[in-house]
C-alpha cells in the first residue's frame, strides 16, 4: 500500500520586531497595573505570583532601579499567564469608567432638553420607560425650565428636573 502524503505543518515564523512589540505591550501593561490603586487591582483578575509582584512593586516605587527591574519582571510574568485577554478586558472597564459616565451625563443632559423643548409630548414616552415618574410633577418642572430657558435663564427647575433624570438613569 502506497502512503498518503501527510500534509506538512504549517511554520508560523514570527519576526523579532513583532517579539519586541509583544514584550512592549506586556511591559505597558503591567506599568497600567502598578499604577492602579489597590482597591482597582482588586478587581483584576490577577493570578497570586502577580497579585504578590504587584504588592512588592508598591514597596519598590520609591527605588528607580529596582522599580524598573520589577517591572520587567511583571511583564515576563504576565507573558506566561493565560488569561491576559480577561485582564485587558478588565482594564478597560476600569480605565473607561470616567468616560462611560460622561456619555451618561450627556445622555441625560439631551433627554432633559429634549423634555423642554418637546413638552407634555416628550414626557409620554419617558413615562412608559420609567413609570415611577409622577406625571404632574414632571409636566410642571418642564414647563418651569422651558419659561427659565426661554428668559434665558435657566434656574432651579431646569436643574432639578436634571436631578430627577439623573437619579432615575443612574
Amino acid at each position: 500500500m502506497a502512503k498518503k502524503p501527510q500534509p506538512e505543518e504549517e511554520i508560523i515564523y514570527v519576526s523579532k520586531s513583532e517579539l519586541k512589540r509583544d514584550a512592549m505591550e506586556y511591559h505597558e501593561l503591567g506599568i497600567e497595573i502598578a499604577n492602579l490603586s489597590k482597591k482597582q487591582r482588586e478587581k483584576l483578575p490577577l493570578s497570586p505570583d502577580l497579585e504578590a509582584a504587584m504588592e512588592l512593586a508598591d514597596r519598590l516605587k520609591d527605588k528607580k532601579d529596582a522599580y524598573r527591574r520589577h517591572l520587567n519582571y511583571i511583564a515576563k510574568t504576565l507573558r506566561s499567564t493565560t488569561n491576559v485577554e480577561d485582564i485587558n478586558q478588565a482594564m478597560a472597564i476600569i480605565t473607561n469608567k470616567n468616560n462611560q459616565k460622561d456619555v451618561i451625563i450627556n445622555h441625560i443632559e439631551q433627554t432633559r432638553d429634549d423634555l423642554i423643548a418637546q413638552g407634555d409630548a416628550g414626557l409620554n414616552p419617558l413615562l412608559e420607560t420609567y413609570p415611577q415618574l409622577e406625571r404632574q410633577r414632571m409636566r410642571q418642572l418642564i414647563r418651569q425650565a422651558a419659561k427659565e430657558v426661554k428668559d434665558e435663564k435657566p434656574g432651579k427647575a431646569f436643574k432639578e428636573l436634571f436631578q430627577i433624570l439623573k437619579d432615575l438613569m443612574l
